[in-house]
């Protein structure tokens, strides 16, 4: 995770950073039961991965993404990690489904994922928001749990 520009400072950023750290906890569950092949360990992470990660999604897509994607330099990636939001829900579907086959590709894409965003997207906000755009997306919707 960053640490050196300060977009932890931020408290939407501190917020989304955190809740990486609960999502790729919850990766290291899914992991354990892919290698013991555990079924249903796998569903129940599955399903927690679910409940963190869908209000996770929510935050950024109607936060963080919907003002950078204002910008037309950051229009695609933009588009590229929302895909990526909607592939991760495909392989949790699939694990909650029993198919644990998925674990691996969902592991890969989760921490590229979250790379890309604590290392390139968040760095990136705090460089180019405005101060208008932050309260926007400091508003207590967003914010809240």
């Amino acid at each position: 995770m960053c640490s050196y520009c300060g977009c932890r400072n931020i408290p939407m950023i501190a917020k989304l950073s955190k809740e990486h750290e609960d999502i790729a906890a919850c990766a290291y569950r899914l992991t354990a039961a892919h290698r013991d092949g555990d079924v249903e360990a796998g569903r129940a992470a599955a399903h927690e991965l679910a409940g963190k990660l869908h209000p996770h999604a929510r935050r950024e897509e109607n936060g963080v993404f919907a003002e950078m994607k204002k910008d037309d330099l950051f229009t695609e990636h933009i588009e590229e990690l929302c895909a990526e939001h909607d592939e991760l829900d495909r392989h949790i579907d699939a694990i909650v489904a029993g198919d644990l086959s998925h674990v691996p590709h969902l592991v890969l894409l989760l921490k590229s994922h979250i790379d890309r965003e604590e290392n390139g997207l968040f760095p990136s906000a705090l460089a180019y928001l405005s101060d208008d755009q932050w309260e926007s997306i400091h508003s207590p919707t967003l914010m809240q749990d």
